[in-house]
């Protein structure tokens, strides 16, 4: 069977990453095409649909990094509060004194799993999106490239670990 090679309404169909054609014009594919391909036209709609992708990617790495503050901020104010609370004279002992410290290390870590697979997950994106194939429709230099969630999740990254360590050796 033949696969449909048609471009939709963005100018670009995702068949296959990596793998599209750049054309000038709106045309059909040519008879000689191999069926996992597809054409990028280089219209204006193709491009306004290239930049509501990219900022469509910006905007879930920004969610993901909501995310993990929350997470890491969290899993910190667990252990924080429960050893005041214990400190309180007259409180009644816990019946598992390690487990705010359990769960906030837990929390701190999912957050700083998370934040390190969407960074992954978002400089794969990018990279698609500013691959070759899709060059034409970015239609700036390579100084546009540069993103600064790169440097905020890294900074993230070294507080939640600073956060985990901090708990784990108890430095608090």
């Amino acid at each position: 069977a033949l696969l449909d090679n048609r471009v939709g309404r963005g100018g670009y169909s995702a068949c296959a990453p990596g793998a599209a054609k750049v054309a000038g014009t709106m045309s059909e594919p040519q008879a000689g095409d191999d069926a996992g391909r597809f054409t990028v036209r280089l219209t204006s709609d193709s491009h306004f649909a290239w930049l509501r992708k990219r900022m469509a990617i910006d905007r879930t790495m920004m969610a993901w990094t909501r995310t993990a503050v929350s997470l890491i901020g969290f899993g910190f104010v667990i252990v924080q509060f429960f050893d005041t609370l214990q400190d309180i004279p007259g409180a009644v002992p816990p019946r598992f004194p390690d487990a705010p410290r359990y769960l906030g290390l837990g929390l701190i870590f999912c957050g700083i799993l998370a934040l390190v697979a969407s960074l992954l997950e978002y400089r794969w994106m990018r990279r698609y999106l500013w691959s070759e194939s899709f060059a034409p429709l970015a239609g700036s230099t390579h100084l546009a490239r540069r993103a600064p969630l790169y440097l905020a999740a890294g900074l993230l990254i070294l507080v939640g670990l600073f956060a985990f360590f901090a708990v784990l050796l108890r430095l608090t």
